[in-house]
């Protein structure tokens, strides 16, 4: 294992007895957790810092238990906005040890500084889908106040070797990888390692390890309108696929409400929790809205919001509804939501006077790589926890303020199960490791081209947003598959004969996270939550 903060050079094998792929809430958790179990561990992200994720964007809160609630109210809700759809037991192990873990983890471990009553009791929010207050909540920045103490005990950890600017390649396994025959020929795929683009030198380096984790996150960059973070292209979901691990409910991505709308970019990500403390959806005349969509009204599931939101805007040829804060909420506005009240200022709008304007954008991804209540995936060696994975807790739509807690509660469980296993037994032998080749470039012809990356981007964002979006018929689905399949083709002809870079890896993980949801979206005939079909 390289010396915590070395850079490696070029072609370099790292070696660690765990390899952490993404440093959001579940990746960090994970580490930490091993760490301090004693385990050597390797946490890669993608970008300059560990906080570049999507977790440090969410505003609204984590789940933890209200007053007067218990694990069977919360798991009602989380069923009913699922859908039913949901895997029972993932729903049961969330409930019942979720409030535990942060307790456990967050307050008392990180003390993470969550809002607090003058008696020093929580303040508790609550969001859409809740039948109770029962969300932490640190303003309207919980993700980046849970992500700073993170960073900062990853950071002091003696045992996590932190490595920037890796852009995940490929896993390595025995089946694809090994140059030795007798590890082709044994029934038992195993995962021992991922191969690294590392952004500092240009080069892949070979990263080798006794269990791998992907923590890698969403998927939202593929959509022309998103809250995700750059990086958010489903490359733990390509990758783990592509490895021969099962990936599950790709179909339904949930779009949130309330983006602040805005022509271009990533989208500003505007609360559930504004609506949780009475803002209400209006029309261009002032008019509230949802209650003729639901009798739950503002404070129904994303879901049934979204699509009622878009309803709206098709009848009155609006390019956004208005959520009216200023009207409806009595609570300090500034002070209970800082950063959207800052940003909103910004743009030339007072929240505290005037309403906001606001359109649904992709946010969280519900599906992804199937593991258990452990972690483990179906691939040998390979875990994967947080917004790649799926666990069946979301089923068809997820619960406002649920993501944080699944990857924090997946992320300790997983470090649990791997720590438990660690051994000099466990340990992948010098045969193995050696067997696994140095990265080949594929091709020598330089003929990466801005533009033509730019265009095929486009195209992916373009042909997702209109035809694999909030509102899916049979006739867009096939013409989605159709495009992406060819472009998937054609950038896998282009792969072959060209040097790899970012730009390259990103694009083609993005195409085949497209390709994948588009597949999914195709088969599942049923018109359920998230995946809306208005011909099924």
């Amino acid at each position: 294992m390289a010396h915590k903060g070395e850079e490696n050079n070029g072609s370099a094998r790292i070696r660690s007895e765990v390899l952490v792929i993404g440093s959001g809430i579940g990746g960090c958790t994970t580490a930490l957790y091993l760490a301090e179990q004693g385990c050597e561990v390797t946490l890669v992200c993608a970008g300059r810092n560990l906080d570049d994720g999507n977790t440090s964007l969410a505003q609204g809160g984590i789940v933890y238990q209200g007053r007067e609630d218990n694990q069977e109210k919360l798991r009602r809700d989380i069923l009913t906005a699922g859908w039913n759809q949901n895997y029972r037991r993932a729903v049961q192990f969330l409930s019942k040890h979720g409030p535990e873990s942060v307790r456990q983890i967050l307050v008392d471990w990180l003390g993470v500084p969550f809002e607090r009553e003058e008696d020093g009791s929580f303040k508790l929010t609550r969001e859409g889908g809740h039948n109770r207050n029962r969300i932490l909540f640190c303003a309207d920045y919980t993700g980046r106040a849970i992500m700073d103490r993170l960073k900062q005990a990853v950071i002091r950890s003696e045992n996590i070797n932190l490595l920037t600017r890796r852009t995940a390649v490929d896993l390595l396994t025995t089946h694809h990888h090994s140059q030795r025959l007798e590890y082709k020929y044994q029934l038992l795929n195993q995962c021992v390692g991922a191969y690294l683009f590392n952004q500092h030198t240009g080069q892949v380096e070979v990263a080798l390890a006794d269990y791998t984790v992907l923590a890698t996150g969403g998927v939202g960059q593929v959509y022309l309108h998103t809250t995700n973070t750059p990086d958010s292209i489903g490359s733990g979901l390509t990758m783990a696929q592509r490895s021969g691990a099962k990936v599950m409910n790709c179909e339904y991505v949930q779009f949130h409400p309330t983006a602040l709308f805005q022509r271009g970019g990533q989208q500003f990500l505007i609360t559930e929790a504004i609506r949780g403390e009475g803002a209400k959806f209006i029309r261009q005349d002032g008019k509230p809205f949802m209650k003729e969509y639901d009798p739950r009204g503002d404070l129904a599931p994303r879901d049934v919001v979204t699509r009622a939101i878009v309803e709206e805007m098709l009848k009155t040829g609006d390019d956004f509804v208005y959520l009216d804060a200023a009207n409806y909420v009595e609570n300090d506005l500034p002070r209970r939501f800082p950063t959207i009240h800052r940003r909103c200022l910004d743009l030339g709008l007072d929240m505290t006077r005037q309403p906001i304007p606001v359109v649904p954008a992709a946010h969280f991804f519900c599906g992804g790589i199937l593991v258990d209540q452990q972690g483990r995936s179906t691939l040998h060696r390979l875990y994967a926890v947080g917004e790649c994975t799926c666990t069946g807790v979301h089923g068809a739509n997820r619960l406002a303020s649920t993501s944080l807690l699944e990857g924090l509660l997946w992320g300790q469980s997983a470090a649990e199960s791997i720590g438990s296993k660690i051994s000099k037994k466990s340990r992948l032998s010098a045969k193995l490791t050696g067997s696994i080749p140095h990265w080949t470039n594929p091709g020598s012809e330089d003929r990466e081209d801005p533009a033509l990356i730019a265009q095929d981007w486009a195209t992916i964002k373009s042909t997702m947003w209109n035809y694999v979006g909030i509102v899916r018929t049979t006739s867009r689905l096939n013409r989605a598959y159709d495009d992406l399949y060819n472009l998937n083709k054609r950038l896998y002809e282009f792969y072959r004969h060209t040097p790899i870079t970012r730009p390259l890896i990103q694009l083609f993980h993005g195409c085949q996270t497209a390709n994948l949801i588009t597949f999914f979206a195709l088969r599942n005939m049923r018109s359920t939550g998230c995946h809306y079909r208005v011909d099924s």
